[in-house]
């Protein structure tokens, strides 16, 4: 949840289609959360927001100077993020290279409300370092020390890897961020 609550006013969702996924490849939903918090205070000088959460917590969110609707937020505002990923895993063919890429996207809201997008989407090779067909659960090893285990709910897929596989990785995670004005 604070990975989110730090995005929550420079977040972004964008969704590429993974190149070079072919048929054998395999989606695995992530995570996908909402959070949601109200504007307490705005810092115009220091491009600074405080939120209350609905446990209320206090946070202070930096907004990127990308974010130019920041004088229509006020006190009171309620400000929603969801945050997504999504991983999509090949098994690699031995004789192809291995592929390390990240791209990032964030783009300002255009709405009638404030509010961003943004996306990062990596594209690697990495080597499946484990698998436990009884939670079911899969752990992947892969460039610069990334590393990543996940749940995964088609067992039958997961049956179809070993550990020691090379697979190719599209992971894309992306935080969709709004601004609503109180109901009044």
């Amino acid at each position: 949840m604070s990975r989110i609550s730090t995005t929550l006013l420079a977040g972004a969702l964008v969704w590429w289609t993974a190149a070079g996924v072919q048929a054998q490849s395999k989606t695995i939903p992530g995570e996908h959360h909402t959070v949601t918090a109200t504007v307490e205070t705005v810092d115009m000088a220091a491009r600074q927001v405080v939120l209350r959460t609905k446990s209320g917590e206090l946070r202070t969110v930096q907004v990127p100077a990308e974010a130019t609707r920041l004088g229509e937020i006020k006190r009171g505002d309620v400000v929603s993020a969801t945050y997504y990923d999504n991983l999509v895993v090949r098994v690699k063919p031995a004789e192809e290279p291995d592929v390390d890429t990240r791209a990032t996207s964030a783009t300002p809201g255009t709405g009638a409300r404030p509010g961003a997008t943004t996306a990062t989407q990596q594209t690697m090779t990495a080597i499946v370092d484990a698998i436990d067909l009884n939670a079911p659960s899969i752990s992947f090893k892969g460039p610069r020390g990334w590393s990543h285990q996940t749940k995964v709910k088609d067992r039958e897929a997961l049956q179809q890897l070993n550990v020691g596989d090379r697979v190719d990785i599209v992971w894309t995670d992306a935080t969709l961020v709004s601004v609503a004005h109180p109901a009044k």
